[in-house]
């Protein structure tokens, strides 16, 4: 890890930049894959799977025996505990149906928005060193209580030829009508344009590698988290937290933004002492090569530096945390209070009893989250991403009579006399 003090403000843009590549340079491996996707069908999808995932399948779906095997393959605990985390995930999203009020913007004149679900969509599930379950969870739940038709799952198999049997678990309990076994850009051609197997879908969610991020339209790419802190911040927490995103991938990033240097060497010395007890040590080692522990002069001075960073997961672990998460105006997720993990929620995390794996598992919020400095701009996964608004206008006569003129004079003005043909033809059988 990077140990930094103090930058100058002109060093921030390069100080803040993440390890991942620009995607710019993958284009063309991609667009190739989409194409011979797009051309072959599943004969291509078969063979990509060969070549990167190393296993050679005869067929992509996943059977019914399949299913069936992957529930008696789980522990009991294992399987209670993804059905609990079902229930929150559940009762947040759910909060969130919309309900469209009618406005009468001028007398006669009324105006409203439908909710309609996607009719079907795409799920995305990384394959690599761990099996993501949390996230089928994350993106099914929500597709399922938005009324999507049909949800298709893609994920790479293991060398065996077999979905892991959690995430089939997972999906069974979700809602998914069907999963395939396909990874990678071809999983998300698969899904755009189909092929004999896989259907083709409408809109496509899911994070995955570099490679998936330039393939699809949501930038939910390799995970990152910060934690701002000060002089308050538990350093065994913080040090957990920064690993806990570390063991990710290698491309993963952690960063502490502190205005306290006593917590910057307290957490670098935690970091080394958890790193060596850690399963995924190595992975999370070149991870660390990528972070930084940075210490800035102030508060205020730390919170812009974050809304500059835009962080997917941000932890609060300040005295008074809900004072600065009021100021944060970029990230994707925020974890308040030193008790709140990013593995049991996904967001802005505050308090030192709020660790980031909060977020990731079962708090109820979605943990499928822009990267890469892209929640200046987007917003999580939640269930106004799988439904679609429509508009409403009803004009009765009254409404036409007192808005008709005014409509006249503007389509008149942009030199648009069909427009303005449309409301006096009208206006004359009133």
């Amino acid at each position: 890890m990077y140990l930094i003090n103090n930058p100058d403000r002109s060093q921030w843009a390069e100080l803040l930049k993440r390890p991942t590549l620009n995607t710019e340079n993958l284009f063309d491996t991609v667009r190739g894959i989409i194409n011979r996707v797009r051309a072959e069908g599943d004969v291509a999808v078969l063979a990509l799977e060969e070549q990167f995932d190393k296993v050679k399948l005869t067929s992509l779906a996943v059977s019914a025996e399949e299913w069936q095997e992957a529930e008696s393959l789980l522990t009991d605990e294992l399987k209670a505990a993804i059905r609990l985390a079902k229930q929150n995930i559940e009762t947040f999203h759910a909060a969130q149906r919309f309900e469209g009020k009618k406005v009468e913007t001028q007398p006669g004149v009324t105006c409203w928005q439908k909710a309609v679900a996607i009719e079907k969509v795409g799920l995305y599930i990384p394959g690599g060193t761990a099996p993501l379950f949390s996230t089928v969870l994350m993106l099914a739940i929500p597709a399922k209580i938005a009324g999507c038709r049909e949800i298709v799952l893609c994920t790479p198999p293991g060398r065996n030829g077999k979905v892991h049997p959690a995430v089939l678990f997972a999906a069974q309990v979700a809602g998914v009508d069907k999963v395939f076994k396909a990874g990678g850009v071809q999983a998300i051609a698969s899904m755009a344009y189909g092929t004999e197997s896989i259907p083709k879908v409408y809109k496509i969610f899911g994070p995955g590698n570099q490679y998936v991020t330039a393939a699809i339209d949501m930038p939910a790419g390799p995970s990152e988290v910060e934690v701002l802190a000060d002089e308050t911040a538990n350093p065994t927490f913080v040090a957990a937290d920064l690993l806990s995103q570390a063991e990710h991938g290698v491309d993963s990033q952690a960063v502490l933004i502190t205005t306290s240097a006593a917590l910057q060497q307290a957490v670098k010395a935690e970091v080394e002492r958890q790193l060596a007890l850690l399963p995924r040590k190595e992975i999370a080692s070149k991870s660390l090569e990528n972070s930084k522990l940075i210490v800035v002069n102030s508060m205020d001075e730390a919170i812009e530096m974050t809304n500059a960073y835009a962080p997917e997961h941000l932890i609060i672990e300040t005295a008074d945390y809900m004072e600065v998460a009021a100021k944060v105006v970029n990230a994707g997720s925020v974890f308040l209070g030193s008790l709140t993990p990013e593995s049991a929620a996904g967001s802005i995390f505050m308090g030192r009893h709020t660790p980031e794996a909060l977020g990731d598992y079962f708090a109820g919020p979605n943990h499928t989250l822009p990267t890469n400095g892209y929640a200046k701009a987007y917003s999580g996964v939640s269930l106004d991403s799988f439904i679609r608004k429509i508009t409403f206008q009803e004009i009765l006569p009254e409404g036409l009579r007192r808005i008709g003129p005014a409509i006249e004079v503007m389509a008149a003005n942009e030199q648009l006399d069909a427009h303005k043909n449309a409301v006096t033809e009208r206006l004359k059988t009133l």
